[in-house]
């Protein structure tokens, strides 16, 4: 049987009358069907009403999502967005959680761009807001072009831990990505380490070491895994462990 993949949603205003509506990217299913093996679920925005032990048990893994809305400072004592930040309360409220409880039972966890700073935060880092304000720091947002080769093309090199999990995926200590968000890890969790560095120092990846599989990067493997291996492999490596997870439990019945 295929495992079930949780797929974060945000709260997106749809239609005519601006109607709220839990949506995921194409791009996340696509990846789960494909290259995870797996049936994705799509995990609402529904905030405190969400039953997180219930999505645990039942889920086999989890996959924490990009967007554009950032995650609101009061989740780590940071001060507040500049007006007209977008945010996503509800989505806060669900993923925060879910990354604790999931990460406590042990169930893999890919965590992308918002999603890794979900990841931080719910292990008690923080962040910064606007990278592009700090000195000495790059612009890592998202280039305003409406051709996506460019607007999701690779942006810069990351520097990989020697001898980490993406150094060993990747088979090298530098790994070309893309680059589309504007917040980033201000202090790593303790929980956590990190393995990849942009070039300005900022943290691009990072790994729970003591769980089986709990990985989040900055960047956004599911835009371009049709022709990058270690994309690909970000999946497929996420895919085995959810399967590994899987015999585990059956055996143990």
């Amino acid at each position: 049987m295929k495992p079930l993949i949780g797929i974060s949603c945000c709260t997106k205003l749809f239609g005519t009358f601006g109607m709220a509506n839990h949506a995921a990217s194409d791009t996340y299913i696509r990846a789960t069907d494909t290259l995870v093996g797996g049936v994705p679920v799509l995990v609402p925005a529904n905030g405190k009403r969400a039953d997180i032990d219930t999505l645990v048990r039942r889920l086999d893994g989890f996959m924490f999502t990009g967007s554009r809305s950032n995650v609101a400072p009061d989740e780590y004592d940071g001060p507040p967005h500049p007006e007209g930040t977008p945010e996503d309360a509800a989505r806060d409220a669900v993923t925060l959680r879910l990354i604790r409880a999931a990460v406590a039972a042990n169930v893999p966890v890919l965590a992308i761009c918002r999603g890794l700073q979900e990841f931080n935060v719910a292990m008690g880092g923080s962040l910064h807001q606007r990278l592009q304000d700090l000195p000495g720091r790059m612009d890592h947002a998202t280039p305003m072009q409406p051709n996506p080769r460019i607007r999701q093309g690779k942006a810069h090199h990351v520097r990989l831990a020697a001898g980490s999990w993406l150094h060993r995926l990747a088979g090298s200590t530098t790994l070309a990505v893309n680059s589309l968000h504007n917040q980033g890890i201000d202090r790593l969790a303790p929980a956590l380490v990190a393995e990849a560095w942009a070039p300005d120092g900022t943290i691009e990846a990072i790994r729970a070491p003591l769980q089986s599989f709990a990985v989040g990067v900055q960047w956004h493997p599911e835009y371009d895994h049709d022709t990058d291996e270690v994309s690909r492999g970000i999946f497929r490596a996420f895919g085995q462990a959810v399967r590994a997870r899987q015999r585990i439990l059956a055996a143990a019945e």
